[in-house]
């Protein structure tokens, strides 16, 4: 959702971020697999299941296969 470990923190910092429906306040909360992630984004909020998890860090190509979106990713491609 973000490309640095420091801006993640800025929005756990800032409420933004919600771990199974609880306002995460601590950027080294532990998630696990199974965990439901809502984030509030500057104009959409994404809602993610964590489905796995990689031995390192890598690009986004690869880090999209580690969850699902349980959100619209354009909600105005529901208007008529």
């Amino acid at each position: 959702m973000v490309k640095a470990r420091t801006s993640a923190a800025e929005l756990i910092e800032k409420g933004r971020v919600r771990v199974n429906g609880a306002r995460e306040t601590s950027p080294g909360h532990a998630i696990k697999t199974g965990d439901v992630l809502t984030i509030a984004l500057d104009r959409t909020v994404r809602v993610l299941k964590v489905t796995a998890f990689n031995e390192r860090r890598g690009d986004a190509a690869s880090a999209r296969v580690l969850y699902e979106e349980l959100s619209e990713a354009n909600p105005d491609s529901r208007r008529n």
